[in-house]
């Protein structure tokens, strides 16, 4: 076997490896803040006021949601490896800055930023890993880069405790430097996709020519053409709904059910969701990608599969008052989120060309975002007028909704959107 053949056939790995760990540092830079909060007061008071601290929290998510359609606008047009080196150098760069802040509004500007920034990093890495694993493997490969962000989000969970090792600004100074030199690593050791953008053009296995660029009102117009499209967005937005809300409320739900301190409910509500996503990942995506090759639908059944896990979990999270049993249903419920968020990429790769794939995996992206940004802030509403746990088991039913849609609706013809393409214009001829 020649080194170009063992390349060919390897490097779509090492791809997904270098973008697990700029997948990490994606969700590790933005959640540090929400976990040293009580830390950072100390020298800005400013945030001991709770509605100054979840303006913080909010702008990065507002502005997070807003930019990420035109992020993947971009993607689709431009090198996104030259998006990803230059996403995450912005990002840690903001990191770093922030451990030099003296003030809130200071604070307010750098989420401002990152918010656009970290807005470029996964539209254009999951089209990049799709690409590359035009075959089998895809659901595999995507969920494997999404256990990166679990890891992140769990880590993240830490950082009070490092900045009280050492202090909020080393913390920030830090992680932010690990950053800036990784974004140079990529630059030498990850490659864009030919064909793709700017990217030396060559002809892709599932086309006849080089693809031509397309302007954003046509692209725009086809993926919304779809209702396939329109049935993509509902359930991943409905998914969206209980996703942030057990990030963001099920350690103080754990705390309402169980009695438990803050300091046992924070990493408990953490770990249990992000080691049994990156199980639903492991289960999930290997699954799928052997399921689709027997029938078209499979990688649809095997989310459909972790929607109706999360179901039932969701219902026992909100009632339970047990420990062990809420733990379960945690479990229960982060596996099914595992298997489903791997085949969410792959599932739009049936239904939107890759021409379209980074803006519509952006739409999908925003409209996640700004329901969790929605969700978080209505369930600090509700919380006393409804109780925490009868919110969590309602977010059941909006599931089932989705479930339903997604079986119904989605019938793609093949595994991939380009594949039926090139095959109608080759009957075309």
């Amino acid at each position: 076997m020649t080194l170009k053949n063992s390349r060919s056939s390897f490097y779509p790995w090492v791809v997904v490896g270098l973008l697990w760990v700029v997948a990490l540092l994606n969700y590790m830079d933005r959640q540090m803040l929400s976990t040293m909060q009580s830390n950072i007061a100390l020298d800005i008071p400013a945030l001991q006021n709770a509605e100054a601290f979840g303006a913080l929290m909010a702008i990065f998510l507002w502005i997070y949601g807003f930019a990420s359609p035109f992020s993947g606008a971009v993607a689709d047009r431009l090198s996104r490896k030259w998006l990803i080196v230059g996403s995450l150098g912005v990002w840690s760069t903001v990191t770093l800055a922030m451990g030099f802040c003296d003030s809130f509004h200071q604070l307010m500007w750098l989420r401002g930023i990152m918010g656009i920034s970290e807005a470029l990093y996964i539209p254009s890495a999951l089209s990049l890993i799709a690409d590359y694993f035009t075959g089998k493997g895809r659901s595999l490969a995507i969920g494997l880069h999404m256990t990166g962000l679990y890891c992140g989000q769990a880590l993240g969970g830490f950082g009070s405790l490092v900045a009280t090792t050492w202090s909020w600004q080393s913390t920030f100074q830090w992680f932010g430097i690990i950053g800036v030199v990784y974004a140079f690593v990529l630059i030498f050791l990850l490659h864009e996709k030919p064909g793709h953008g700017n990217s030396p053009a060559k002809k892709a296995p599932s086309a006849g020519s080089p693809r031509k660029s397309e302007s954003i009102v046509r692209s725009f117009a086809v993926i919304f053409s779809s209702i396939a499209f329109w049935v993509i967005l509902f359930f991943f937005a409905s998914s969206s709904i209980p996703g942030w809300a057990t990030k963001n409320w099920l350690p103080t739900l754990f705390v309402d059910n169980l009695g438990l301190s803050m300091e046992w409910a924070g990493p408990m509500a953490t770990l249990t969701i992000a080691v049994s996503s990156f199980i639903g990942v492991m289960v999930g995506g290997p699954i799928s990608d052997k399921w689709v090759r027997r029938n078209v639908r499979g990688r649809i059944y095997t989310s459909a599969i972790g929607l109706s896990m999360m179901i039932p979990a969701l219902i026992f999270i909100g009632l339970a008052h047990n420990a062990w049993l809420s733990i379960l249903a945690g479990l229960f419920f982060g596996v099914g989120y595992g298997m489903f968020d791997a085949n969410n990429m792959p599932i739009l790769c049936q239904f939107v060309s890759s021409r379209q794939r980074a803006m519509a995996y952006g739409f999908m992206n925003s409209l996640g975002v700004i329901m969790g940004a929605i969700t978080t802030q209505l369930l600090g509403g509700l919380a006393e007028s409804v109780g925490l746990g009868m919110c969590f088991s309602l977010m059941g039913g909006i599931l089932l909704i989705a479930l339903a849609l997604q079986l119904i609706v989605l019938k793609p013809r093949s595994d991939d959107k380009d594949l039926e393409l090139s095959e109608a214009e080759q009957t075309q001829m």
